[in-house]
């Protein structure tokens, strides 16, 4: 019997664009046969509506007929089996749409709540990565209204805690939005500026001189990891228009390292999985330096998901086709709806 897959995707995010090239991927990649596939879709004004189920191939997830003026929230699940949530960064990648499954009770592939939360705020990420003793870069970070009042301060202790080169970033956004690399007190001003468009929170980071690499982690309570891949960016960081827009960056999978600092990297990736009550699936990027010491910096809890993005690029370099990754995650997502609804609650 087909199961029934709603394909969620859009979103009100500075990431809105990334989610629509996923969803096209993942819609045309998905076994018909198998699955009846419904779009569901979050307009930039935040406006959800539901799709006719598609039979064909997907050329512009813009053009798919939807049903106008639905009577309720509710009713996008109705008849649905399993929701693929493809969105990225904030009111979708958060925990914020999560919670609405939660309460519609439907099973959805991908993290829950608490861990998509966690993965957003990268400054709650990596206190929780410090507690875990996982090795990572300084920071600090600070908020739009401290930054406002006292900005000599903040720079000055940018600059006595972390130095030059160093990053600041939203402390809750994704695909690189809002990133600048500054070598000195004229670029960081302008890179608070920036961040602070997309987040009421900042984090400044030291700059870590080493590789870029990533490694793809899928599972519930027993994870497993992919091969790891390494990113060679022709500029001077891997940003938005890098990913997304030029293309301007060599992927090398399986990246060129040894044993044991692949051994180093999964497991840390592993410990982060743990630590952050991750499910499904996760791309945890690192720093290797040149005397093979890894620092972990983040985790992506929907990272990328086109057949040439880096997280199904590394499965399918372990051997896992894209059409079968995307089935597992399916899977993975039903058995743990099925394991959560035999939890017993006393009312």
């Amino acid at each position: 019997m087909k199961i029934t897959l709603g394909v969620l995707y859009g979103g009100k995010s500075p990431e809105h664009k990334v989610s629509l090239q996923t969803a096209r991927s993942v819609i045309n990649a998905v076994n018909k046969e198998k699955f009846t596939v419904v779009p569901i879709y979050i307009t930039t004004d935040g406006e959800w509506l539901r799709g006719e189920a598609i039979e064909g191939e997907v050329k512009d997830v813009n053009q798919l007929a939807f049903q106008q003026g639905l009577p309720a929230l509710a009713s996008i699940a109705n008849g649905i089996d399993v929701i693929f949530p493809l969105l990225h960064g904030p009111n979708g990648e958060d925990g914020t749409v999560q919670g609405m499954l939660e309460l519609l009770n439907v099973p959805y592939v991908g993290n829950g709540v608490l861990a998509s939360a966690v993965g957003m705020d990268k400054v709650v990420m990596k206190q929780l990565f410090a507690q875990a003793g996982l090795k990572q870069a300084r920071y600090v970070f600070f908020l739009k209204k401290e930054w406002e009042k006292h900005k000599e301060i903040v720079y000055e202790t940018v600059e006595r805690e972390l130095g030059y080169p160093c990053f600041v970033k939203p402390a809750n956004a994704g695909s690189s939005v809002g990133i600048s690399k500054c070598k000195n007190r004229e670029q960081l001003q302008i890179a608070f500026q920036e961040a602070f468009r997309y987040d009421r929170k900042v984090i400044v980071e030291e700059a870590i001189i080493g590789r870029e690499v990533e490694i793809g982690v899928i599972g519930n309570d027993e994870p497993i990891c992919s091969v790891v891949g390494e990113i060679v960016p022709k500029k001077e960081f891997y940003d938005y228009e890098a990913k997304y827009v030029d293309g301007n960056t060599e992927l090398v999978i399986p990246a060129n390292i040894t044993d044991q600092e692949y051994e180093t990297i999964k497991q840390m990736a592993l410990t982060a999985f743990k630590v952050l009550d991750l499910v499904g699936l996760v791309r945890a990027d690192f720093f290797l330096t040149a005397n093979g010491e890894a620092y972990i910096n983040e985790v992506n809890t929907m990272p990328g998901f086109t057949p040439f993005s880096m997280f199904p690029l590394l499965w399918k370099h372990t051997g896992v086709s894209y059409e079968e990754l995307i089935e597992r995650l399916i899977q993975l997502a039903i058995e743990r709806y099925e394991e959560k609804q035999n939890i017993t609650y006393v009312f």
